[in-house]
């Protein structure tokens, strides 16, 4: 019994010699799938058209964005501290979020943010809690959300996205599309969890 354990532990050993030292021999080896062809900006859209929110072109993100509140009726809109100026439209009561509470979020109209970065393959913004994504709770209790997208946050596959927030801080929150979920019968009902309405307001 000894001899054939002996052998197949030497056995091991030599197939095992050119492993350098300290490097796990039966650790998985990932490979990334090659990211699709084409442009990646263009997919996103297209996923993001596909779950029912809205992408619009906003060289002027201020603009585009009061456009959006008026047509969804919307005037007191919360932002994150770090909004930049360049995208507070006028004519809006913009309402900085210091902590509002869940009272104060609920009679908010909509809240405008940006985001972490976007992924094309599956039409996800991500969203990390920092200055201009602002906290999860704003983004999940007004009935509007406008999330800012600058194309060059925009990555090809969920690989890139992971990688790209290596070392970044969190909690990161994946968002595709307006909430919604489906009952038994497969109906679909938007906004039982969040946002009803997802605006996307696309930049340089």
């Amino acid at each position: 019994m000894s001899s054939a354990r002996d052998d197949v532990l030497a056995r091991v050993r030599a197939a095992l010699r050119d492993v350098p030292a300290g490097e796990d021999p039966l650790a998985p080896v990932y490979e990334p799938p090659p990211a699709p062809p084409g442009d990646a900006v263009q997919r996103f859209v297209e996923r993001v058209s596909d779950y029912r929110a809205t992408v619009r072109e906003a060289g002027d993100v201020a603009a585009v964005a009061a456009r959006v509140c008026a047509e969804h009726g919307a005037r007191r809109i919360g932002v994150p501290r770090g909004l930049p100026e360049g995208w507070r439209p006028d004519g809006l009561e913009l309402v900085g979020d210091d902590g509002l509470s869940a009272r104060e979020l609920d009679a908010l109209d909509g809240a405008l943010t940006g985001c972490a970065l976007a992924i094309a393959e599956t039409g996800t913004i991500v969203l990390d809690g920092g200055e201009r994504s602002a906290r999860r709770a704003l983004t999940l209790v007004p009935d509007l959300h406008l999330c800012v997208v600058r194309r060059a946050q925009v990555v090809a596959t969920v690989p890139d996205a992971i990688r790209a927030l290596d070392g970044a801080r969190g909690p990161f929150t994946f968002v595709s599309g307006p909430s919604a979920t489906s009952d038994i019968e497969l109906e679909r009902v938007e906004g039982v969890h969040g946002p009803q309405r997802l605006e996307v307001l696309l930049t340089e």
